[in-house]
């Protein structure tokens, strides 16, 4: 922070303080002209309003918030850039990634700072490591049978993965996949969940308008669509088939994908992106290259061997 904002908080702070005492001073003081204890001529409902002083323990209360008030601004940060006697932070600041996390976290501690975010991950860690390390030791598979192991698992999962598959993990268009229906672009078992989550996925769908231009995508897009049972026109759909030779590298001759490539099966009708004519005629004109991210560093082996075992139980009742 510069220091004109140090300076302009400072004012500001320490003059409403210092303006507090000043005007608790001036209301202890008698200048109504009318002797303390004497009416001040105002009577309502029987009511009559005496020129008394205000009540000594409330007095002393507003002193003592007052006292409170400098001690606290000393001892925690509050005043711009000044950062207390006491070192204490809420947080670390200005941090943009995992590794900037864990080094201010080292710094913090050998500079002495009592930094409030850390503190409560070092309780967290103490408390709830244990519990997480015994989790690891039990096989994915098994640990999805698991009631309370589901429930940690299910909190994690709302945290860190439901923004793009959905509270419900049904997912959505778009490239965010289902993980209830059993349809697995990797895998489904629990090692191949434990290895996306931990590396992540990109896709690698390429674009081949330049290959077969505008024609021969909608040839492709009629004979893709044939294969799980739509109707479309059966002479574009033959044409394409000799195309799709090209993309039989990645979804096999039949068209039934190839899960050590990520490759999605093209004849159950369950589509990452849509699996309309428009869909799939821009699937295959620009291409796909979705990416799910890796949670090693957020999560770290232990939790992930949690979710994973979660995410199994979901298609796996």
């Amino acid at each position: 922070m510069s220091m004109f904002w140090t300076i302009w908080i400072s004012v500001i702070t320490l003059g409403l303080i210092i303006g507090c005492y000043f005007l608790l001073r001036w209301c202890l003081s008698n200048k109504t002209g009318v002797a303390e204890g004497e009416s001040m001529g105002h009577e309502f409902d029987g009511i009559e309003e005496l020129n008394n002083q205000l009540p000594r323990w409330w007095t002393i209360m507003f002193y003592m918030t007052i006292v409170w008030g400098f001690i606290y601004l000393a001892l925690y940060p509050g005043l711009g850039a000044y950062e207390g006697i006491w070192g204490w932070k809420s947080s670390n600041q200005n941090i943009q990634s995992l590794e900037e996390s864990a080094q201010a976290r080292i710094d913090a501690k050998e500079q002495g700072y009592l930094v409030e975010y850390d503190r409560e991950l070092d309780f967290a860690a103490e408390k709830f490591d244990p519990i997480f390390e015994a989790y690891a030791q039990v096989p994915v598979e098994e640990l999805a049978k698991d009631p309370e192991a589901n429930k940690v698992g299910q909190r994690l999962f709302l945290q860190n993965c439901s923004q793009c598959h959905g509270s419900d993990a049904r997912g959505q268009n778009g490239g965010f996949p289902n993980l209830t229906d059993n349809d697995w672009l990797y895998g489904g078992s629990g090692a191949k969940i434990v290895e996306t989550l931990t590396l992540g996925r990109k896709a690698a769908m390429p674009a081949w308008l330049d290959a077969m231009g505008e024609d021969g995508i909608e040839e492709v897009v009629n004979y893709v669509l044939s294969l799980s049972g739509r109707d479309v026109d059966p002479q574009l759909a033959e044409a394409g088939k000799a195309r799709f030779a090209a993309c039989a590298a990645c979804h096999g001759m039949d068209g039934k994908g190839n899960q050590a490539l990520g490759a999605p099966n093209l004849t159950d009708n369950i589509w990452l992106y849509g699996g309309s004519h428009r869909a799939v005629t821009e699937t295959l004109t620009y291409g796909r290259n979705g990416v799910m991210p890796s949670f090693k560093k957020t999560l770290g082996d232990d939790k992930i061997h949690v979710v994973a075992a979660y995410v199994y139980s979901l298609s796996n009742d």
